[in-house]
């Protein structure tokens, strides 16, 4: 709009000028001519201002229009930064919470690792030493083992023959077992089961001669068979024990026992 008001500006001068000029124009122009040169150039400035006018109110509107475009724009714009917000803060709690889940769900599986252990870990092979040999056992076949030594060592020799036969039976390659055997046979010894002590005592000294127990095994042999008065038996396995395994205490009291049996 600013550059129009020149243009507006020149016209009205040019109607002042004109206007001035007609009295030293009179004897120029009749009367009705100078109207009707008057009225041609009013029409022509209105027509002028007519279109400098339709012309403002074009660019007011396409200035309107662009200015409420510009605003819509601006409106949708600042609709999708405040929707990309949102979505960003909901997308920042859920990785919080997945967040939180994760490690809760870790502390879960931490938790169950250490209580599953602790269930195992009862069932897991343990080593022990026994009579000079080192060996893994199961928690539930030392268990037994150490049941019927109890057993032995209370004096209840029913209960420890019923344990080291159980023992034998559900683990005849245990670690344990020329160790049970040689228990089972004193427990039934001490049962007055002489022929049942003698099979396993033998049962010993058969799988295992070298074992340290071996000499006290065929001592004790050579007991339940003087019990049973089986007395040139007897005198076999003392002899064998003084052969086989001398220098040993049993082998001593083997050669006391021969002289006793003479």
């Amino acid at each position: 709009m600013p550059a129009l008001r020149p243009r507006l500006s020149a016209l009205a001068l040019v109607c002042m000028t004109l206007a001035l000029s007609q009295p030293a124009r009179a004897g120029l122009f009749e009367d009705d001519e100078a109207r009707k040169a008057i009225l041609d150039l009013r029409a022509k400035l209105q027509q002028v201002e007519d279109a400098q006018r339709a012309r403002l109110e074009q660019l007011a509107t396409q200035a309107q229009d662009q200015q409420s475009a510009q605003s819509r724009s601006l409106l949708d714009l600042s609709a999708q930064i405040e929707a990309l917000r949102a979505e960003i803060a909901k997308l920042r709690g859920q990785n919080e919470q997945l967040a939180r889940d994760l490690a809760e769900t870790q502390r879960r599986v931490s938790d169950q690792a250490q209580s599953l252990d602790s269930r195992l870990k009862p069932l897991e092979p343990q080593k022990v030493s026994l009579d000079g040999k080192e060996f893994n056992v199961e928690p539930e076949e030392r268990r037994q083992y150490e049941a019927a030594i109890g057993a032995v060592r209370k004096g209840d020799f029913a209960e420890a023959v019923a344990g080291f036969n159980a023992f034998l039976k559900r683990y005849p390659a245990s670690g344990y077992a020329d160790s049970a055997r040689f228990w089972l046979g004193n427990a039934q010894y001490g049962k007055r089961d002489y022929k049942d002590a003698i099979a396993s005592f033998k049962a010993l000294i058969v799988a295992n001669p070298e074992h340290p127990r071996a000499a006290e095994a065929l001592l004790a042999l050579a007991n339940c068979q003087i019990e049973l008065k089986d007395l040139k038996s007897a005198k076999r396995s003392l002899e064998d024990l003084v052969k086989a395994y001398p220098g040993t205490e049993a082998a001593q009291a083997a050669k006391e026992r021969l002289k006793a049996l003479k």
